[in-house]
């Protein structure tokens, strides 16, 4: 039986993993001195919030060996015209399965159904179990400040399993259309996704049969947007922003 050695600087990267406190651009290689990589799990309210939201970083995590795991809370069910609810949820949830491929994540669907959404003690247990079951080292979720009742609900959700459950891993919010959207995002945290900006918008255009997103709209709205916009803070091409759940296990540690 062989033992793996473990550096002073690796202790120490991984009780700041345990604590919350390891600046998030450093999880990535983070695993290096530790036993196992890192399970990385995300939570949008529909197909193509995560995709969209933090695309560049969870397909990051996955290039250096990371476990990424989406969770939708709904299948998009009323999110084509013309279709009924579960029409709309059989394309978008094969959608999301072909971004999730992109990405090198694993989908998964929990049920609730897109605009009905709900958060009432029994889905707060459920989203606990399916949390608890993926085990996260660290968690994105969407920013509760937002104009879409479904994205509201989403981390009203997450943010309560996130309390039972200890809190002692990071949790990050991502934002989403920023401006018309998530609102009042103030970033502790960024990510470099210049290398992964391409794999992001071939995720993000596997969601056709939302009439908006395409390749050229990409370029010119929003998240294209926001990229370059957080990209300036890092001086590099593209990047993505996080806002930090503070708790009193973990601090503030802003990248720039």
């Amino acid at each position: 039986m062989t033992s793996k050695k473990i550096s002073r600087r690796g202790f120490v990267q991984n009780s700041m993993i345990g604590m919350g406190m390891l600046p998030l651009s450093s999880m990535f290689t983070s695993y290096q001195s530790a036993d196992r990589p890192l399970n990385v799990v995300c939570v949008g309210a529909h197909p193509d919030d995560p995709e969209t939201g933090c695309g560049g970083t969870l397909a990051k995590f996955s290039h250096q060996g990371h476990y990424v795991t989406i969770i939708y809370l709904t299948s998009g069910d009323a999110g084509i015209v013309g279709k009924s609810l579960e029409e709309a949820a059989a394309i978008r949830t094969e959608e999301a399965r072909k971004a999730c491929v992109i990405l090198g994540a694993k989908p998964v669907f929990i049920g609730q159904v897109d605009c009905f959404t709900v958060a009432d003690n029994s889905w707060f247990e459920k989203i606990q179990q399916v949390l608890e079951a993926e085990k996260p080292d660290i968690l994105f979720s969407h920013w509760p400040i937002d104009s879409n009742r479904d994205h509201m609900i989403t981390s009203i959700l997450v943010q309560k399993a996130y309390l039972q459950m200890g809190y002692n891993f990071p949790f990050f919010f991502y934002e989403v259309c920023t401006g018309r959207q998530s609102q009042n995002f103030l970033p502790t945290d960024y990510v470099d996704i210049t290398d992964f900006r391409e794999q992001k918008i071939e995720a993000i255009i596997c969601h056709a049969s939302q009439g908006f997103i395409s390749k050229e709209n990409y370029q010119k709205k929003d998240h294209k947007l926001m990229e370059d916009f957080r990209g300036l803070t890092l001086r590099v091409e593209a990047a993505e922003a996080f806002i930090r759940l503070t708790t009193r296990t973990n601090k503030v540690i802003t990248i720039i």
